[in-house]
């Protein structure tokens, strides 16, 4: 196997971390991770550049750690895409079935799907996804796999992510000039499932909430596919600053004690637990009750459900997740957080890991990794055959039409 198909690089820029994983394919299949590089982000915001050097350095950084833990030059990268200029929408396709026996080929299911994302997009805006939820030939849906079927209208529904191409050109520029060459692009929502969400999940419907620093990503899926995501314009780094504001603490040490001592749910918390809090203009940190901590974060973190939850049923799953809501990234890790979920939702609430990996899985399984990690499984799943310097969008959009064919045929 040659030294590029054997290892698969997922980077993940968030709005607090900027973070990279190696995997290398095993024989068997499987994945291992061989390698992790953690940077602070800086100059990116909710998923859009704001300060390319800066951006830059925070890439190269956690690239080069990374190398420096597996052993190898990384020279390519699939890369996560998130923010509110996502936004994702279901579509269906129709063709009638061409031939003399009615059969439907390869080609059919091709059109069919050309059909279903030949819609018009409001001007700079660009796909990054087309996703097949199921097919339908001659009334009869709920089809997964049509080739081969008789038929002399196939049917195809599917949900169409698209983004803002300028947003997509500036992160993929600023990856492009930390020295790596970009060869797929892949939404959040997409990569952290894969990581954490199991086959009964999607079958039974499930809604996947990945909290990062800038914003909350959402993803439903049903019948083992994906048919609805959202962004919540709330994150981590709001729990941060609310703290800075309310205890008017520097915001590195709102960070920490957010992290150390941090509670979403007061009712969780102790009357007698005290907590250390710096504070500003070089005054003497105090002490405080943790209570205080808590009845800080719990207003916020009820608001990213609330806001989750009007998403959900604007969207009409409202009554379709039998298997709950799984929460994931960075802001999943905060104390009390599925507790205050299940509240809300009234539905089973877990936190969601990296599964099925080997290697240095211990050191990536947490909710914090899901999206980089599922980066990896993602693309080992899907495999795309270009080589470096197919970062544009026609050999994304190849790459991902592969991958569709493989998952459906």
């Amino acid at each position: 196997m040659a030294h590029r198909e054997r290892y698969i690089v997922g980077l993940d820029v968030g709005t607090s971390t900027v973070c990279a994983v190696v995997g290398e394919t095993r024989d068997d299949g499987g994945i291992e991770i061989v390698g992790l590089g953690v940077a602070e982000s800086r100059g990116i915001k909710r998923g859009v550049v704001v300060n390319l050097e800066a951006a830059v350095e925070s890439i190269k950084k956690a690239i080069e750690d990374a190398e420096l833990m597996a052993g190898i030059e990384i020279d390519s990268v699939h890369l996560a895409v998130t923010g509110p200029h996502v936004k994702g929408f279901n579509s269906r396709g129709v063709v009638a079935v061409a031939g003399k026996n009615r059969e439907i080929t390869r080609e059919d299911v091709k059109r069919a799907i050309d059909a279903a994302k030949a819609v018009a997009l409001p001007s700079g805006r660009e796909v990054l996804h087309v996703l097949p939820q199921d097919f339908v030939i001659d009334d009869q849906d709920g089809i997964g796999a049509p080739v081969g079927m008789t038929g002399a209208r196939l049917e195809v529904n599917v949900h169409i992510v698209t983004g803002s191409q300028s947003s997509g050109q500036n992160i993929i520029a600023c990856v492009n000039r930390a020295g790596v060459t970009v060869l797929d692009t892949v939404i959040d929502q997409l990569a952290a499932a894969d990581a954490v969400l199991t086959p009964d999940e999607k079958e039974l419907g499930v809604a996947l909430v990945d909290i990062g620093g800038g914003t909350a990503d959402l993803a439903i899926f049903e019948r083992g596919s994906l048919w609805h995501t959202g962004v919540v314009a709330i994150g981590g780094d709001h729990f941060t600053n609310d703290i800075a504001v309310g205890l008017r603490a520097p915001i590195p040490d709102a960070e920490k004690v957010k992290r150390k001592s941090g509670c979403a749910l007061s009712s969780m918390v102790g009357e007698d637990e005290t907590i250390e809090v710096g504070s500003v203009g070089g005054r003497k940190p105090r002490i405080m009750a943790r209570r205080i901590l808590s009845e800080i974060l719990q207003p916020r973190a009820e608001e990213v459900f609330h806001l989750v939850w009007d998403e959900i049923r604007r969207a009409g799953y409202e009554k379709a997740l039998n298997s709950g809501i799984v929460l994931t990234g960075g802001g999943a890790i905060l104390e009390g957080m599925p507790e205050i979920a299940e509240q809300i939702f009234d539905l089973p609430v877990r936190r969601g890991s990296p599964m099925h990996i080997g290697g240095l899985a211990d050191h990536v399984n947490s909710p914090a990794f899901a999206t980089p990690v599922g980066l990896v499984l993602y693309a080992h799943r899907n495999r795309v055959d270009d080589e470096p310097g197919g970062g544009g969008a026609l050999s994304r959009m190849a790459g991902r039409l592969r991958g569709i064919f493989k998952d459906f045929l």
